[in-house]
């Protein structure tokens, strides 16, 4: 890999998703804390470019991602301007910009380690298992909400999360659309640890610590290594996800989905 001359770089994040760059730690934190860090597409670009800035640049020895307020992310947003946003831009482009940030999370060179302190849901899932190490909070859970609104998981969930917990478990959270508990999740293989709110920072902060005084070239070809033997999958999961989710993010199920959930109401699927 080719590293460039970082002495002039800098790093710019957007409102909704705040980067920074200090002491080797590249921050990245989703800033939306009053919908629980939804996602939108310039979110998910940010990450992206962010990332592949980030994986030449010699300064750059861990990524931590985040999310403000008391969640990590509730996934894509369904408000009515984030519907209304997704229509400007295509669903085709959404559901890119959503995988090309999965990716990153993957190819980045450097470990990124994901810090979730609540809910975690729908694409949140996928960014936080496409990390390195999952440090959750004993209030944090995670759910793939798809099904709730007439979607399938995307992102590369469907290979993320298999690698980590298997088929049988993955298939029950992408078709129940569970509530998994952190305990749960880190008995299931779902995360690194599981700590009480109060020490999570503290906790975090050890773990990268640790990475920050580790051998980065050793790290790197490690964090490469593990996942080129269990990601293999990674690109055709991908694939797949964006084929069936185009078909079904245009579907009456999915209209009813949101609008139930909007609503907070169960939805009326009439499987059309």
């Amino acid at each position: 890999m080719t590293t460039v001359d970082s002495s002039e770089q800098t790093y710019t994040g957007i409102d909704d998703l705040l980067v920074e760059l200090k002491d080797g730690v590249l921050h990245l934190t989703m800033n939306r804390p009053d919908s629980l860090n939804s996602l939108t597409a310039a979110m998910f670009r940010t990450i992206t470019s962010t990332l592949e800035q980030a994986a030449t640049d010699p300064r750059v020895k861990v990524v931590r991602l985040g999310g403000a307020g008391r969640g990590f992310s509730s996934g894509a947003g369904i408000s009515d301007k984030d519907q209304a946003q997704k229509s400007e831009d295509g669903p085709e482009s959404v559901l890119t910009a959503a995988n090309d940030a999965a990716r990153s999370i993957v190819k980045v060179p450097q470990p990124v380690v994901a810090v979730v302190q609540g809910p975690c849901a729908g694409v949140g899932v996928s960014l936080a298992l496409a990390s390195d190490f999952v440090i959750a909070s004993e209030k944090a859970y995670f759910m793939l909400a798809f099904t709730k609104i007439g979607l399938m998981p995307d992102g590369g969930a469907s290979a993320l999360i298999a690698a980590a917990v298997g088929r049988i478990r993955a298939m029950r959270m992408a078709l129940m659309a569970e509530r998994i508990n952190a305990r749960d999740a880190y008995d299931w293989g779902l995360v690194s640890a599981v700590h009480p709110a109060e020490e999570l920072e503290a906790e975090a902060d050890k773990v990268i610590t640790t990475l920050l005084n580790g051998p980065a070239v050793s790290l790197r070809k490690t964090k490469y290594a593990v996942n080129a033997a269990t990601l293999t999958e990674l690109e055709a999961a991908i694939a797949r996800e964006t084929e069936g989710q185009l078909v079904l993010l245009s579907s009456p199920d999915f209209r009813e989905g949101a609008r139930a959930f909007q609503e907070r109401r169960h939805a009326n699927f009439t499987d059309i």
